[in-house]
C-alpha cells in the first residue's frame, strides 16, 4: 500500500495523512539533492515539495468551517492561497522543463535540502542570499558608468539579489516564502532551528 502512495498525483490528495505519506517519501530523498551532476533530479524533488505544500495548504484551506471560510480572515487566507498559486507557477513552469538558471537552482536546492531537514533557519538564510544577495556593495550593481569598479570580479551572479531581476522572479520568490512558512507549520521541529517560531499559529 506504501508503494502505491507516491503514485497519487498532487490533485489527488484528498487528506493529511496522505500528503504525510508522500512527504516522507520526498523527505527520503533529500541526501541526495545537490550530489549529482543531473540537475534534473534535483528539479524533480523541488517541484514535489513545492506542489504538496500547496495541495496540503488547499487541504487545510478545505478542512475549515463555512462560517471561518466567510470571515474576511477565512477571504483573505484564500485569497493569499490563490495568490501564491499564480505566483509560482513560471517557477514550477521551469521545474518541469528543467530550464531554471543554475544559479537559482543552486539557491533552491540548498533551500529545500534545509527544508527537508527541518533546519527552517539555515532554510530561511539561503532563501535570503537568493533573494536580496550578498554583493559587496547595494542593489547588485556591477557596473557603473564606463569603468568597472574595483572587485568587480568578486561578484558572481549568486551574490546578485535575484529580487531584483524581474517582476515575474520577485512573485516567484515572494511566494516561496509563503510556502516555506506553511512547511514550518505542517512539519514542526525543534524551536531553536524554526524562524519566528509559533506553534499555535
Amino acid at each position: 500500500m506504501t508503494n502505491n502512495a507516491p503514485e497519487k498525483t498532487y490533485t489527488e490528495l484528498e487528506s493529511m495523512e496522505e500528503a504525510m505519506a508522500t512527504y516522507e517519501t520526498i523527505q527520503s530523498k533529500a541526501g541526495i539533492l545537490g550530489r549529482r551532476r543531473d540537475r534534473t533530479q534535483d528539479m524533480e524533488i523541488i517541484l514535489q515539495l513545492l506542489q504538496l505544500l500547496l495541495k496540503m495548504w488547499e487541504v487545510q484551506l478545505n478542512a475549515r468551517s463555512i462560517k471561518e471560510k466567510a470571515s474576511t480572515k477565512g477571504k483573505l487566507a484564500l485569497a493569499t492561497y490563490n495568490q501564491t498559486q499564480i505566483y509560482l507557477k513560471p517557477l514550477l513552469r521551469k521545474l518541469k522543463n528543467s530550464s531554471l538558471p543554475d544559479d537559482i537552482l543552486d539557491s533552491l536546492t540548498l533551500i529545500t535540502k534545509h527544508m527537508l531537514e527541518k533546519d527552517y533557519l539555515r532554510a530561511s538564510d539561503a532563501y535570503l542570499e537568493m533573494a536580496i544577495g550578498n554583493a559587496p556593495w547595494p542593489i547588485g550593481v556591477t557596473m557603473v558608468g564606463i569603468h568597472a569598479r574595483t572587485g568587480r570580479e568578486k561578484i558572481f551572479s549568486k551574490n546578485v539579489a535575484h529580487v531584483l531581476n524581474d517582476e515575474t522572479q520577485r512573485k516567484y520568490i515572494q511566494a516561496l516564502k509563503r510556502l516555506m512558512t506553511k512547511c514550518q507549520q505542517f512539519f514542526p521541529t525543534d524551536p531553536s532551528r524554526c524562524v519566528e517560531y509559533a506553534p499555535d499559529t
